[in-house]
């Protein structure tokens, strides 16, 4: 993980300064300027339908989410400079936070914005975490959820998350982002959400894409709706999930008995400082789900412990090495997406969110989510990145480690640069002057 920035930014002049988190560096005016543009740019792209307030109010929590790096009001507020008393800025941002329409639009515009960046074999990879709150008392509908950090139950919320990656490659963007309750008067299932996910995501892309889902997609329900809506998918089988093949319905953990596992790989994954070796060997079986004649292929590896470990696809399998590891590496890819939830919840301590109604709850985490899109795929396609310590990955196969997360490095230089001009975002300045000259500014590792 990469805590601290270190990037040159640069003007039409050849001026150049370094922005280290934590030094006493000096950007020119113009770079701040630039990032307020580029805020000031997304945000009506994020919400071109929203009332003139909405759309101030959204750049305005967008931005102090990028300057302070928090989620707290009182932070954003400090970070606007208005001039007015805090509290005043506080009742403000936490009345425009309540809008029951907010939450579905913003999670609709990164879908859409994102939407030209999926493309047929993209992988979509949906994943549930926790946003914990172990002290929280008030906030409305607090339940029990695990922590996924230390496997220990605590209240908090669910988290829901979509992310598209590509095969081979280790960028994430992050498309969707919702938090929820099983307390909450509007929660049905948690079937519901996965689908409400999928289709939030589907409006915008369409049928490109192939879906990821661990354990949590393998649902009778959701097989039923995936094949409905013609959706490609790799999906996580528990050993008790029944399946007909060899002309029975048998227990999936079955199904590598008397079944050859001609390919082998042997992968590396990076986590916490150290190297896990896995020697793995695969292989395939033909099966269908009970009630269904459609033919689907369970995919069978071995060597990530005592029993194999069985995916689930409707993509078109055959006898061929390639094939089938494209399987494999598309379930494996799924690593990463845990990767970018640590990003939501370190870089910008999504986890003190302190907001108490459910509303604005669920709010302001679909805005942290834009947050992340904007510093992830917004602001890193305008400029060119390249951080000091980014690690190169030695071998193809290790790219289901997680690398240097650039995503950290990056955040921490926006916050750095906006917190040392300290005059708020875009949208106030140009209503007291007008915008000086903008100035070039690219972003580039030494």
């Amino acid at each position: 993980m990469a805590s601290t920035a270190k990037v040159v930014l640069m003007t039409k002049n050849n001026q150049a300064t370094e922005a280290r988190g934590g030094h006493d560096m000096h950007e020119p005016s113009g770079v701040a300027r630039k990032l307020r543009e580029q805020i000031h740019d997304f945000s009506g792209r994020l919400s071109p339908r929203f009332s003139v307030p909405m759309r101030r109010f959204v750049e305005q929590v967008l931005y102090g989410i990028q300057a302070r790096q928090s989620v707290r009001l009182s932070e954003i507020g400090r970070s606007l400079e208005e001039g007015i008393p805090l509290a005043k800025t506080e009742t403000r941002l936490s009345r425009n936070l309540g809008a029951s329409m907010l939450e579905g639009a913003v999670q609709e515009g990164i879908c859409r914005l994102a939407a030209r960046r999926v493309h047929r074999e993209t992988l979509l990879i949906f994943d549930t975490s926790d946003v914990c709150k172990p002290y929280a008392r008030r906030m409305e509908y607090l339940e029990t959820v695990r922590d996924g950090s230390t496997g220990e139950l605590a209240d908090g919320y669910w988290l829901y998350t979509v992310a598209a990656c590509e095969r081979g490659k280790p960028r994430v963007v992050p498309l969707y982002g919702a938090l929820a309750s099983a307390s909450a008067p509007d929660f049905s299932s948690e079937n519901d959400q996965i689908l409400r996910a999928v289709d939030t995501v589907r409006k915008a892309v369409g049928d490109r894409g192939v879906w990821v889902i661990d354990r949590g997609g393998d649902r009778g329900v959701l097989f039923q709706a995936f094949l409905e809506r013609s959706m490609r998918f790799v999906i996580r089988l528990r050993g008790e999930r029944h399946l007909f093949f060899r002309g029975k319905k048998r227990p999936a953990r079955e199904a590598p008995i008397g079944c050859a596992f001609p390919y082998a790989e042997t992968i590396v994954r990076e986590a916490h400082g150290k190297e896990n070796v896995y020697p793995l060997s695969y292989g395939f079986r033909r099966v269908r789900l009970p009630g269904s004649e459609q033919e689907l292929f369970l995919v069978m590896v071995r060597g990530f412990g005592q029993e194999p470990l069985l995916l689930l696809t409707n993509l078109p399998m055959r006898r061929n090495r390639e094939v089938l590891w494209s399987v494999v590496e598309s379930y494996l890819s799924r690593w990463r997406v845990e990767e970018m939830i640590r990003f939501l919840k370190q870089s910008y301590k999504l986890e003190d969110i302190r907001v108490l109604s459910y509303q604005r709850l669920r709010n302001l985490v679909a805005l942290v989510v834009a947050a992340a899109y904007f510093a992830v795929v917004h602001l890193g396609e305008r400029l060119k990145v390249a951080l000091l310590a980014r690690r190169v990955l030695s071998a193809a196969k290790r790219i289901y480690g997680v690398p240097a997360f650039h995503c950290y490095a990056l955040a921490d230089g926006i916050a750095a640069i906006l917190r040392r001009t300290a005059q708020g975002p875009l949208c106030q300045l140009l209503r007291t002057k007008p915008p000086p000259v903008g100035l070039q500014m690219v972003l580039q590792g030494l």
